[in-house]
């Protein structure tokens, strides 16, 4: 009976505590090794950490790179195809679909002129590519037809709209011809024939008919001359003067207010001539006639 108790009594002691102590170390097993309680044998080099890079993770990346790596040539080839169709659908979008084309006209910067009076002289091709306007010609046709207008900024305002940014042309004198008034700016172009002087506008006589100033300088050059003197006056000043007369280049007299005159000579040295002018009409209220053409030495008459 002791034999069997004994023996059952050492199995479950070895349950427990594990195998005897054969008195050496015992080894234990590595994955990777070769023998009989390996799973893989002395092939089995796919598992050890010095051949990991052979079919490991990292050395599968670099094969599929490898295998799947495009050529320098193949890559160049391809990205151009890509750039060539890009082109190519742009190309159709700007002119060829209807998604971009001109739709509407806007117009901005007016006083005088309407809007409809802007459209109707642009002219602006409606249903066309937007991106095949010529915007050159608008503008031409503009300044062409609407001398009032100074200058005008056409633009392109995706999808559909043309703007036209208009710029007009401002009157600084005016000739009387019959019973109208044409408008003139500071660099002298007749721009628009009036039923009404605008108010607050002097008046230009150009009293040139058979100077020899006409012949060498010509009535623009006279007209120019004139703009720069009126727009070099002061506001106030300014409102004093009822007639601009112009006998030559050098010959040019401003009539004010309350009967007074003014020589101001040629239209050089403006702004320092409208600076001594306003202190001899504070100076001398009473004066009647001012001498600014040489605003060095002014002279003051009359009283």
């Amino acid at each position: 009976m002791a034999g069997p108790t004994t023996a059952r009594r050492g199995e479950k002691k070895s349950a427990r505590s594990g195998p005897p102590s054969s008195g050496k170390p015992e080894k234990s097993w590595k994955p990777g090794r070769s023998g009989k309680s390996g799973g893989s044998g002395a092939g089995g080099g796919a598992d050890e950490p010095g051949k990991r890079g052979a079919s490991g993770p990292s050395g599968g990346w670099s094969g599929l790179r490898a295998r799947f790596r495009v050529p320098p040539r193949r890559s160049l080839i391809i990205t151009s195809a890509g750039a060539v169709l890009l082109a190519g659908f742009g190309t159709w979008a700007l002119y060829g679909s209807t998604w971009l084309r001109t739709e509407h006209v806007e117009v901005s910067g007016i006083g005088v002129l309407t809007a409809d009076e802007v459209v109707r002289a642009a002219a602006v091709p409606m249903d066309t590519p937007l991106a095949s306007m010529d915007k050159g010609a608008v503008a031409g046709r503009l300044r062409a037809k609407l001398p009032r207008i100074k200058s005008v900024a056409v633009m392109r305002s995706w999808p559909h709209t043309v703007s036209l940014k208009v710029t007009e042309r401002q009157p600084e004198l005016v000739i009387q011809t019959g019973g109208k008034f044409v408008e003139v700016d500071a660099e002298g172009t007749r721009f628009a024939t009036v039923a009404t002087a605008p108010k607050g506008v002097p008046l230009l006589e150009m009293a040139v008919r058979d100077s020899p100033g006409l012949r060498r300088f010509g009535a623009d050059r006279l007209r120019r001359a004139a703009g720069t003197v009126v727009t070099a006056l002061p506001k106030p000043l300014h409102q004093e003067v009822r007639t601009v007369e112009v006998r030559s280049f050098d010959a040019i007299t401003l009539k004010l207010t309350g009967g007074r005159t003014v020589v101001w000579g040629s239209d050089e040295r403006s702004t320092a001539k409208a600076k001594v002018l306003a202190a001899a009409l504070k100076a001398a209220r009473d004066a009647r006639h001012f001498d600014v053409s040489v605003p060095t030495a002014p002279a003051v008459s009359g009283s």
